[in-house]
């Protein structure tokens, strides 16, 4: 999003994660930005009975809850490196620096904001379906459509059972269900236990 040499101009420097090792915490109040270099990082909350529910999955070149960083409230999630991961961070105020020395970073930033406010409301609109075919559907069409190939069956979901659980609210057994009904009714097909869409 935006250029790596760019960033470290303004005091930027690089930080590794390891996979399951948390970036930041629900309460903490946010100080730096964070731009995903390699690797994907999940951004989930737990209910009271200890229940993941990822918010999103972020990958490279993407930027981790920007939004956050415009108000002086703490993070309502938490970031947790879903796999071995390299992010670059800045801090907060040469952050705005940047911006204000760049304008043109704007240009970027609010197409990326959108698509991501876009995004947790078709997943609020989904949470709010009680058909968990309805709900897999969803989110599979969200990630579907941002490729373009989109012929039956072109899309590999990348994602295992359980993170499709935790992203749409379902249980594993339910999602196990489901994508076997959807596969009989042909809207999916499952081969070596990869699910293509």
């Amino acid at each position: 999003m935006i250029i790596e040499d760019l960033l470290l101009s303004y005091g930027a420097d690089y930080k590794n994660y390891k996979t399951n090792e948390t970036i930041f915490s629900e309460s903490e109040i946010p100080s730096y930005y964070f731009q995903i270099i390699k690797g994907t990082v999940k951004i989930n909350n737990y209910n009271d009975n200890g229940k993941e529910f990822i918010q999103a999955i972020i990958t490279v070149g993407e930027s981790l809850v920007v939004t956050a960083l415009f108000n002086e409230k703490p993070y309502p999630v938490n970031a947790i490196a879903f796999e071995e991961c390299q992010l670059i961070r800045l801090p907060k105020q040469q952050y705005y620096d940047l911006l204000k020395e760049n304008p043109e970073i704007y240009e970027k930033m609010v197409p990326y904001i959108s698509e991501t406010m876009y995004y947790q409301y078709i997943m609020m609109q989904s949470m709010s379906f009680h058909n968990p075919e309805n709900k897999l559907k969803t989110l599979m069409d969200y990630f579907k459509n941002r490729h373009e190939n989109l012929s039956p069956y072109s899309y590999q979901v990348p994602f295992t059972r359980q993170q499709l659980a935790s992203l749409t609210g379902l249980s594993v057994e339910t999602v196990i269900r489901v994508t076997k009904s959807m596969e009989k009714n042909e809207i999916l097909k499952i081969k070596n236990r990869k699910i293509f869409y």
